[in-house]
C-alpha cells in the first residue's frame, strides 16, 4: 500500500485538476477554486458559475450545512439531488488548509447503464409510441438495422421503406410486426423471426424480435412498446448448414456400399463370395479359407483375425473395424459385423456378416460432432446473453416507479421491488417470506377486518383471473392506511396451474385529493348555476313588471289622446310601445336561454321523423306564404324531445326567415349515421352568412341584420348551441353569402341492438 507520504511532494492544484469528479476549494475569504470537471458541470446550469445552482433547493441547503460543518473542522457527507439528472449525488465536505474541499460524486443514470448493457450484448432496442413511431433506439439497433439514429427516430412500423420478410420468404407487412401486434393486443410478443434488408451491406439479415408493451396503471391500451432484437444471421446460416450437412451425410450413409459374406460354422471363409470378390478383386483360390486376411491393411490383420477367432470360439457376435484394399488398390475403412445363424437345437449353421464402407460415415460423424460442438458453444453464448437480459430486466424492475411484488400460490411474498417497500414502509428483505395479506392487506379503511376470502389478490390465486382494483387500501408499517389501486396478474407453471401472482400497486393518495377537489368544484358549480337560474328568473320577473306598467300607460295615452296629439307625439308613443315589446322579447329570450338544459328528465330514444313532424307544425305559419320544408331523417337519437324540437324549430325557422328577396323559402333536413353519433344537416337556399360570422352567430344577442329587415333578438342560435352541447353534441355552420347555409348538428345516436 502506498502511504500518504508518497503524495506529499505533489502539487494539490494538479491533483484536483486531474480528478474526473467535480471538486471545489472554498477559501475563508470567499474565493472558490474549481477543477475542470466542476467548471464544465456548473457551466451547464449557471453561466455565472454559481456552485449551488447544481442542486435543487432542499439539497443546496444541505450542502451549505455540510460546508459549515467542514469549516468547523468536521468532515461531512450528504446525499443531494441534482437539477440536471435523476441520479443521486454524494457531496463530501472536508477541512483543507483553512478552507473547505468539496467533492461531488454523481452515480450513473440507470437508463444510461441499461443502454450500455444492451449495446454491450449487441441487443438492439427501440422504444415505440402507440402509433408505432420510434421514440428512441440504442447504438446496437443502429448497427443491426443499418440506419442512423436520425433515420430511425420518428419512423413508423407501417413505413413502406421497411423491407421485411417471413422465414418462408413471404412479405412481412408492417401491421404484422411484433411491436404493432403488442400495441394492438397488449400482450408481449416473444422470439419472432424476421428477415430485414440491411442497406449498408445490401444483404438480408435475420433478426429474433421480442416486443414488450408498457401499460400505464388505469389504462387498457399500451402507453409504449419496447422492441428488443438480435442479429441471428450467422446462427441461422450455421443451422442451415448443419441441416444440409446432416442431410448430405444421411444420403451418403444410405448409399454406402455393403459387402455381404457368409462363413462355415467353424469360421472358414468359403466360396462363393461375390460381393467380396467384386470389392477386393480376390479370387476364391486366394481368399478361401483364410486368405481373406491378405486383403486387409497389414497393420489391421492381427486384430481382425483375433477378433474373428474369438467370435467363433465363444459363439458370440463379431464386430470390428479394419482397412480393406479395394480392387483398385485403395484402402477403405470398413465396419465388419457378423452373427451366427442357429438351428432349432441352438447349433450354429453358418455365419452371416457384412462389411460396410464407413469412410464417409466417419467423416460425417466427425463433421456432425464438430457442428454440434459449435452449436453448443453458440447455445452457451446465447444462454449467457439471456442471463444478461434477465439481469437487465431485474434492473428495470428495481428502477420502476410503481410498487411490484410477487406471491406464491399460498400468498407468501417471493419478491418485491424498492418502490413497493418504500410505499408500504418496509424493507424488501422484511416483505419477502411474509404472508402478503396478513402484512399489508388485513383491514378495510374503516377498520373492519378484511377476510382473506374477500381479498381480490387471494381470489386471483384461486381462480387464475386477472383483476384490476381502482380503489383499496394497504397498510403502512407505521399503521396508517395508504390508498392504492392495483392490478393482480396470475402466473402459471408448466402444467398451466396457477403458481402465484404478480401485483402492481400504485399510491393514489394524490389522485384521491384531486378527485375530492374536483367533486367540490362540481358541487360549487352546480350551486352557482342554480343561483344564476334563480337570479335570471327573479330578474326577468322584476324587469317585466315595470315594462307592463309602461306598456299599459303608453297604450292608454295612445287611445285617450288619439287625434288630439300632433304627428310627432303619436310617433313618439309608437316608438315607446315598440321599445317595450322589444324589451319584453329580450327578457323572455334571456330567461329561455338560462333555463335551457336545466331539465332533469333522462334522455330517451327519439325518432327524428317524429321530431320533424312537430317542427313542421311549429313553422306552419312561415310555410303558408309559399315556402317548402322537406326532410329525410330515418335515424333515432338519444335526448329530450322538447329541447330537440326547439332546436329544430329555431334552425328551420331561420332558414325560412332569411330567404333571398323575391324567392320562396326552401329548407331541406337530412340525417346520417356516423359511428355512435347521428349527423343532422339543415340546409337552406337563403342569403347566407359571411365567414367572419360563422362562429359569432352562436353567441347571445348577435344580430347580422337590422330589425327592420329581419325580426329577432339574436338568441335563437345561442339556444341551439346550448341544446346541442347539453346533449353531448356540437353545432356549426357552413355558408357562402348568396348561396345559402347548412347547419350541422351532431347528436348521440341510439345503439344498434
Amino acid at each position: 500500500m502506498v502511504g500518504e507520504a508518497a503524495f506529499g511532494g505533489l502539487d494539490a492544484a494538479a491533483l484536483l485538476a486531474a480528478m474526473p469528479d467535480p471538486v471545489a476549494l472554498m477559501r475563508p475569504d470567499g474565493r472558490v477554486a474549481l477543477n475542470a470537471a466542476a467548471q464544465e458541470r456548473i457551466a451547464r446550469v449557471s453561466p455565472e458559475g454559481d456552485w449551488s445552482a447544481l442542486f435543487d433547493e432542499g439539497s443546496a441547503e444541505a450542502v451549505r450545512g455540510a460546508v459549515q460543518q467542514a469549516l468547523a473542522g468536521q468532515v461531512a457527507q450528504v446525499t443531494a439531488k441534482l437539477v440536471e439528472t435523476v441520479a443521486p449525488a454524494v457531496v463530501t465536505a472536508a477541512p483543507a488548509g483553512g478552507g473547505v474541499l468539496v467533492h461531488l460524486h454523481v452515480a450513473r443514470d440507470p437508463l444510461e447503464v441499461a443502454l450500455e448493457l444492451m449495446d454491450s450484448l449487441r441487443l438492439g432496442m427501440a422504444v415505440q409510441a402507440p402509433d408505432g413511431r420510434i421514440l428512441h433506439a440504442n447504438h446496437a439497433a443502429e448497427e443491426i438495422l443499418g440506419l442512423s439514429l436520425n433515420q430511425l427516430i420518428g419512423r413508423e412500423s407501417l413505413d413502406p421503406r421497411w423491407q421485411a420478410i417471413h422465414p418462408d420468404g413471404s412479405p412481412f407487412p408492417g401491421e404484422q410486426h411484433p411491436a404493432m401486434q403488442a400495441l394492438g393486443s397488449g400482450e408481449a410478443q416473444h422470439h419472432v423471426p424476421m428477415g430485414i434488408f440491411h442497406p449498408p451491406s445490401e444483404t438480408w439479415r435475420w433478426l429474433d424480435v421480442s416486443a414488450i408493451p408498457r401499460i400505464a396503471p388505469g389504462h387498457t391500451r399500451p402507453k409504449q412498446v419496447t422492441a428488443v432484437f438480435t442479429d441471428v444471421t450467422e446462427l441461422r446460416a450455421a443451422q442451415s448448414a448443419l441441416r444440409s450437412s446432416e442431410q448430405r451425410f444421411r444420403s451418403l450413409v444410405q448409399a454406402t456400399a455393403q459387402v455381404v459374406w457368409t462363413a462355415r460354422p467353424d469360421g472358414a471363409f468359403m466360396p462363393p463370395q461375390p460381393d467380396w470378390e467384386a470389392f477386393t478383386g480376390q479370387t476364391p483360390e486366394t481368399y478361401s479359407p483364410g486368405g481373406w486376411v491378405a486383403a486387409l491393411h497389414p497393420e489391421d490383420r492381427a486384430h481382425a483375425q483375433a477378433a474373428w477367432q474369438r467370435a467363433v470360439r465363444e459363439n458370440s457376435g463379431y464386430h470390428t473395424e479394419y482397412r480393406v484394399r479395394r480392387a483398385d488398390g485403395q484402402y477403405v475403412l470398413m465396419e465388419a459385423r457378423g452373427v451366427p445363424v442357429r438351428g432349432e437345437q441352438g447349433q450354429i449353421l453358418e455365419w452371416v456378416g457384412t462389411n460396410t464402407d464407413v469412410t464417409e460415415l466417419q467423416a460425417a460423424r466427425q463433421s456432425l460432432l464438430d457442428a454440434n460442438a459449435a452449436l453448443e458453444a453458440r447455445v452457451q453464448t446465447r444462454t449467457a446473453e439471456l442471463a444478461e437480459v434477465t439481469r437487465f430486466s431485474t434492473l428495470l424492475l428495481t428502477a420502476a416507479g410503481e410498487g411490484i411484488f410477487g406471491l406464491d400460490a399460498q400468498g407468501v411474498t417471493t419478491f418485491a421491488n424498492p418502490a413497493a417497500a418504500r410505499m408500504l414502509g418496509y424493507s424488501v428483505e422484511h416483505m419477502i417470506g411474509q404472508a402478503q395479506h396478513a402484512l399489508v392487506h388485513h383491514h378495510h379503511e374503516d377498520g373492519r377486518p378484511y377476510l382473506l376470502s374477500e381479498c381480490p389478490i387471494h381470489q386471483t390465486l384461486q381462480d387464475g383471473q386477472t383483476r384490476r382494483i381502482e380503489r383499496d387500501v394497504m397498510w403502512h408499517a407505521s399503521g396508517r392506511a395508504v390508498p392504492v389501486g392495483y392490478v393482480v396478474t396470475p402466473t402459471h407453471d408448466a402444467q398451466g396451474r396457477v403458481s402465484g401472482a404478480v401485483v402492481m400497486v400504485q399510491d393514489i393518495t394524490e389522485q384521491e385529493k384531486a378527485r375530492a377537489q374536483l367533486h367540490e368544484m362540481i358541487e360549487n358549480l352546480e350551486r352557482s348555476n342554480h343561483d344564476l337560474e334563480q337570479f335570471a328568473y327573479v330578474a326577468s320577473h322584476d324587469l317585466q313588471e315595470p315594462l307592463r306598467t309602461i306598456g299599459s300607460y303608453t297604450e292608454l295615452l295612445a287611445r285617450r289622446y288619439s287625434g288630439q296629439l300632433d304627428d310627432r307625439a303619436g310617433q313618439y308613443l309608437q316608438f315607446t310601445q315598440a321599445a317595450v315589446e322589444r324589451m319584453r322579447s329580450l327578457i323572455q329570450d334571456l330567461l329561455a336561454f338560462a333555463r335551457t338544459g336545466r331539465q332533469a328528465a333522462p334522455p330517451t330514444a327519439l325518432a327524428l321523423d317524429e321530431l320533424m313532424q312537430a317542427t313542421a307544425a311549429n313553422v306552419q305559419g312561415s310555410l303558408q306564404g309559399g315556402g317548402t320544408l322537406s326532410w329525410n331523417t330515418p335515424h333515432r337519437v338519444l335526448g329530450q324531445g322538447s329541447l330537440l324540437i326547439q332546436l329544430l324549430t329555431n334552425l328551420v325557422g331561420n332558414g325560412l326567415k332569411f330567404h333571398a328577396p323575391g324567392e320562396a323559402p326552401r329548407v331541406e333536413v337530412s340525417s346520417a349515421q356516423e359511428g355512435a353519433l347521428v349527423h343532422l344537416r339543415v340546409r337552406d337556399h337563403g342569403i347566407g352568412i359571411a365567414p367572419d360570422y360563422h362562429a359569432r352567430v352562436f353567441e347571445i344577442f348577435q344580430r347580422l341584420h337590422h330589425r327592420d329587415t329581419f325580426a329577432g333578438n339574436g338568441m335563437g342560435l345561442a339556444i341551439c348551441r346550448k341544446i346541442a352541447e347539453h346533449h353531448g353534441g356540437r353545432i356549426w355552420v357552413e355558408s357562402v353569402p348568396g348561396q345559402g347555409s347548412t347547419f350541422h348538428v351532431l347528436l348521440p345516436g341510439v345503439p344498434t341492438p
